[in-house]
């Protein structure tokens, strides 16, 4: 009896002690970010991304290229003030979204760490400046903290690519077992040798992979790489925006700051004409006229007060009335003129049908406003001078309203579904497309497309045929023996 006793005391043992072993694993797995690894790849790709864009070398560019585009100038703003504040609100609300997923991901780190409080001290960070934990990162610190993610992230993507060639190999195995079409037993055992020797080399690899990629880190190492990031980040945007007093550890750079914020006797009014149009008997000159004159502004917003820094972003994004953002033309607008684009560059190659679909893409103001330029416009198109001049005139549309719908096209694809955990591959913003565009003078500017599209296709069709009846009307030259 006694034995017995002992004996159940031993298996009670045994089993709590398999119990805690088990609850162990558990909770050191549930630890670890696993198969989460390859979303955090995703955003570490784009914090990566949104340090670089505010290095000094991309702030100058932004400056002297980016908010300098004719295009912008021409149908958005020619306030630069205005544009830039448009850069920067980009750029936090980028930023915000990651820090929310930041947020998410901080709900399981461990209570002590403090890393759980991370959407607060976000928050109080992004109003007051204040860094309790002190987060915010120098310069060659935050360069270090880089080059880790980056390796994370490629360990990650391989780990990714090493994880589906697995799964092909066992299917391709799993495959090979069940078939009987092999005549030869031999060459079949052969083909299943080589597969699971392949498929265990291949288990060790993606075991590897797991233990040095992001797969085998914790949510606490993770999320304190990721919340330094984002703190870094943000006090980086304050420092070449303006707004607020420099972090202690980002040293405010003048060259930068007079960059972003020019002085207020720079002249900020584009100086650049919209080309006239050199067929003025037509109406090109009367058509564009507005365009000669000083831009209104969209709106002005001053430099994101501190105390309101997040909340600023948000309203200053939002497209006004007026614009094609507002209409949510912007995506379909660009499509319709990059189809435009094509078939003035290759007016001859265009068909009734490719005609047709053109006109089926248009909207109904921009019908009404073609019907009433072509209107009186005569069946004859057999002028070179003409066909000259209409050529260069939408040479020149196009050299500054084309770039503003391929960057819409390249905004959009890199926010797609498909694209979310990518590392974004360029640093276009949205008032460099037609986001923020007027849309009465885009629409004006896309009419005008179309009525040079309408005169140099009917041009090229009635040479065509010229050249045709002509050939076809040369006597029948024959040689005699």
């Amino acid at each position: 009896m006694a034995l017995e006793t002992w004996l159940i005391k031993v298996k009670i043992a045994v089993s709590n002690g398999l119990d805690a072993i088990k609850l162990h694993k558990t909770s050191t797995k549930k630890s670890n970010v696993r198969v989460l690894a390859f979303e955090i790849a995703g955003f570490m790709s784009k914090l990566i991304h949104l340090w670089h864009s505010l290095s000094e070398k991309n702030i100058h560019r932004l400056h002297h290229e980016s908010i300098s585009l004719e295009g912008v100038h021409k149908i958005v703003s020619n306030d630069d003030t205005f544009l830039l504040s448009l850069a920067c609100a980009e750029m936090v609300q980028n930023l915000r979204l990651l820090a929310k997923s930041v947020s998410r991901l901080s709900k399981r780190c461990n209570p002590d760490s403090g890393l759980q409080c991370f959407d607060r001290l976000f928050e109080e960070f992004s109003s007051t400046g204040l860094d309790p934990n002190g987060w915010v990162l120098g310069s060659k610190e935050m360069e270090l903290k880089l080059k880790k993610m980056d390796r994370y992230v490629t360990l990650t993507m391989t780990l990714r690519k090493e994880m589906d060639e697995l799964s092909e190999i066992e299917h391709g195995l799993k495959k090979l077992l069940i078939q009987c079409t092999e005549p030869d037993l031999l060459i079949k055992q052969k083909k299943i040798a080589d597969l699971q020797q392949k498929l265990f080399w291949h288990k060790q690899e993606v075991k590897h992979l797991k233990e040095i990629s992001l797969w085998g880190r914790s949510f606490d190492t993770i999320n304190s790489i990721l919340a330094r990031s984002v703190f870094t980040i943000l006090a980086r945007i304050k420092v070449v925006f303006g707004v607020g007093p420099p972090a202690i550890h980002l040293p405010r750079s003048l060259s930068v700051s007079a960059m972003v914020y020019p002085s207020e006797t720079t002249n900020t009014t584009t100086t650049s004409k919209f080309v006239s149009g050199p067929l003025e008997s037509d109406g090109i000159k009367e058509i564009l006229n507005g365009w000669l004159s000083p831009k209104p502004h969209i709106g002005r917003e001053s430099r994101p007060d501190q105390n309101r820094f997040l909340e600023s972003d948000s309203k200053i994004l939002k497209p006004p009335p007026s614009t094609l953002g507002a209409a949510a033309l912007a995506l379909h607008y660009s499509n319709l003129i990059i189809v435009i684009e094509k078939m003035i560059r290759s007016p001859q190659l265009v068909g009734v049908d490719a005609r047709d679909d053109l006109y089926a893409m248009l909207p109904t103001s921009i019908r009404v406003s073609l019907r009433a330029r072509l209107r009186g416009v005569g069946f004859s198109a057999n002028d070179p001078v003409l066909a000259g001049e209409w050529r260069d005139a939408l040479g020149r549309i196009l050299g500054w309203l084309s770039p503003l719908a391929h960057n819409m096209i390249k905004w959009q694809n890199e926010r797609s579904f498909e694209q979310q955990n990518l590392l974004p591959k360029t640093n276009v913003l949205l008032f460099q497309t037609l986001y923020f565009a007027n849309q009465a003078k885009t629409e004006a500017a896309i009419t005008e497309l179309l009525v040079g599209l309408n005169y140099i296709w009917r041009y090229e069709r009635e040479m065509s045929s010229k050249a045709f009846l002509e050939g076809s009307n040369l006597p029948n030259l024959q040689t005699s023996g």
